[in-house]
């Protein structure tokens, strides 16, 4: 009895991380999806496109930068203050910024929304990985990751496909804005009234977790006695670190793709903006079948498996990423769609563990929102150059010059996922 009341509660426990998290891109990849209409409007008034893609990429660089400040100072806070309150937090900010910017005016209210945004939604993903480290065991921690890392993949297409939706039936941007922050905000009613800290909160004893933490037996204890206790073992670490160089290219990949693909499936491949804002789900679609893969793959090969994924993961990745960067304008529309679907397959799998079951396996429940948000937020250290630096590559040497510097940036990331996976090999 017992053991299936514990699975009913573990279920439910999924679908709320999975439903919340996925909200969260309702008013995140809503800037994606509206930058042609935001252009369009920012044209009315007499800016150059050119200028004004310049512009919103810069907005989108400060919020990643937002971003990434925030996993530094505010993730690890669920170590010490609970992982419920840090997973609500973020989908509040959320809901306040997002119509924030819908009621802006101009390129100062704009950067302060989305800056507003970024910072507040930096505590979700902490947040949640400090959850499922009270609710699941360590044996389980690949599949699990992997459900829940759906939903910032499947959540993102979806997303991106409802607001194309909305678009394609003559909604403007802000009130695609508006539509996204109410439909978070019934996630969110969902998620206070029903969301548990832990399985003490329901009367069971915790899981067990990786024996291999980097805490050793402080790790099954959910609250450190001080920063030096928390952070020292993981500064320590070089396996830690090369983790964090490893989330530094694919977040600059993924968040590349995330920003941009509407915009260079409209200019370059010629889609309608509304198409552009559909299609631009491919690469989360197919990066959601990957993690899902990925995710239950690694439970039975082991910690090496999970660095063989990454490494052969980020191997293909480059090439499709040069093959991209070869491609010539006025091509068939299925050739770029294709290639941005195969990026997404074979990187995103690689990245859903880096912030998920490898910061679940060094932090156990002790540090595992601190090893997730370090190394989430050096991830997004380098998904700063994805908006304002992509915008002018963009401009300058067209979109085969940011693909072919995409290209790069994968190139060096295998090298590090080759470091990773002797390490593990070795271990």
């Amino acid at each position: 009895m017992n053991g299936r009341r514990l699975a009913l509660w573990q279920g439910l426990t999924i679908a709320l991380l999975f439903l919340g998290y996925a909200g969260y891109y309702l008013c995140r990849s809503d800037f994606s999806v509206s930058v042609p209409l935001i252009i369009d409007e920012l044209a009315a008034r007499g800016i150059n496109p050119n200028d004004a893609r310049i512009r919103l990429g810069t907005i989108s660089s400060y919020g990643v930068l937002a971003y990434a400040v925030g996993k530094f100072f505010l993730g690890g806070t669920a170590d010490f203050l609970g992982g419920r309150r840090n997973f609500l937090t973020g989908m509040g900010g959320a809901i306040l910024f997002t119509l924030l910017f819908s009621l802006g005016g101009g390129m100062p209210i704009f950067t302060l929304a989305w800056i507003g945004n970024r910072l507040l939604q930096s505590t979700g993903w902490a947040g949640m990985v400090k959850i499922a480290s009270r609710w699941f065991s360590y044996s389980s921690y690949g599949a699990v990751m992997g459900v829940i890392s759906l939903s910032y993949l499947f959540g993102d297409a979806a997303a991106r496909q409802f607001m194309g939706t909305l678009i394609a039936h003559g909604l403007g941007w802000r009130t695609v804005f508006q539509v996204a922050a109410g439909t978070l905000l019934v996630i969110f009613v969902l998620n206070v009234v029903l969301l548990k800290e832990s399985r003490k909160q329901i009367g069971m004893e915790e899981p067990a977790v990786n024996p291999r933490n980097l805490y050793g037996a402080e790790g099954d204890q959910p609250t450190p006695s001080g920063l030096k206790d928390l952070l020292g073992p993981l500064f320590r670490s070089p396996v830690f670190w090369v983790v964090c160089l490893l989330s530094l290219g694919t977040t600059l990949v993924r968040e590349t793709f995330n920003t941009w693909t509407p915009l260079y499936f409209h200019q370059a491949v010629g889609y309608s903006r509304a198409d552009a804002a559909q299609m631009s789900a491919l690469f989360p679609l197919f990066g959601g079948f990957s993690v899902l893969l990925s995710g239950f793959l690694s439970d039975r090969l082991g910690r090496g498996g999970r660095a063989a994924i990454i490494f052969y993961g980020l191997l293909g990745s480059s090439a499709a990423l040069f093959a991209l960067s070869s491609l010539r304008l006025g091509m068939a529309h299925y050739l770029p769609a294709f290639l941005v679907g195969l990026v997404g397959f074979l990187v995103i799998g690689p990245y859903s563990y880096l912030a998920g079951a490898i910061a679940l396996d060094f932090g156990g429940k002790h540090g595992s929102a601190t090893s997730s948000g370090i190394i989430d937020g050096v991830g997004y250290l380098g998904g700063i150059l994805a908006g304002d630096s992509m915008a002018r590559i963009s401009v300058s040497f067209g979109w085969s010059g940011a693909f072919l510097a995409l290209a790069g940036t994968a190139l060096l990331s295998t090298v590090a996922a080759g470091v990773f996976l002797i390490s593990q090999r070795r271990a």
